[in-house]
């Protein structure tokens, strides 16, 4: 994997001062576009089994993040089981915004303005990188699923249904 050559996010400049290696890729994005890993999928011609989505939840008062690849759903009872939690739903939007300092559609589990408890779906173990955002929509990152869950301090669980 390569040093950054895309925009520079938080997610970017934490995984630089990490020494952690991975490759940004930038594609444009279209404003019409409503599920943005579906998008970011078909815009770099990848599988979207290797493309995953960073969800904000809350667990029993705290907020939690969940990253399962963009063809399946993230299972909240599974994640509330994976963070020791009684139950799971996802935050308001504009909380996550305000806790993690990115937008919807643009999210990265890396570089979050107050750190979450991230659980990474145990599907990412089936590739040798996978691709999550980069903190801004139209930029996903690829990185290894070890040096992810290094950098966010995350485990991994089953997290995805179809």
């Amino acid at each position: 994997m390569s040093r950054p050559t895309g925009p520079g996010t938080p997610a970017t400049v934490a995984l630089t001062a990490l020494g952690i290696p991975f490759t940004a890729h930038t594609y444009e994005h279209h404003d019409t576009a409503t599920n943005f890993g579906e998008e970011a999928a078909a815009e770099l011609g990848l599988s979207e089994e290797q493309v995953f989505k960073t969800l904000v939840a809350e667990a029993d008062g705290s907020l939690v993040v969940g990253i399962v690849p963009v063809t399946g759903r993230l299972d909240l009872k599974a994640l509330a089981a994976a963070v020791g939690a009684k139950k799971a739903s996802l935050a308001d939007p504009s909380l996550a915004e305000r806790r993690t300092g990115y937008v919807v559609g643009g999210i990265s589990p890396i570089g979050q303005k107050t750190a979450l408890t991230t659980v990474l779906d145990e599907t990412a173990d089936l590739f040798d990188t996978i691709f999550v955002s980069g903190g801004r929509r139209g930029f996903d990152i690829e990185i290894a699923p070890v040096d992810l869950l290094r950098a966010t301090g995350g485990t991994t669980a089953p997290l995805a249904r179809p």
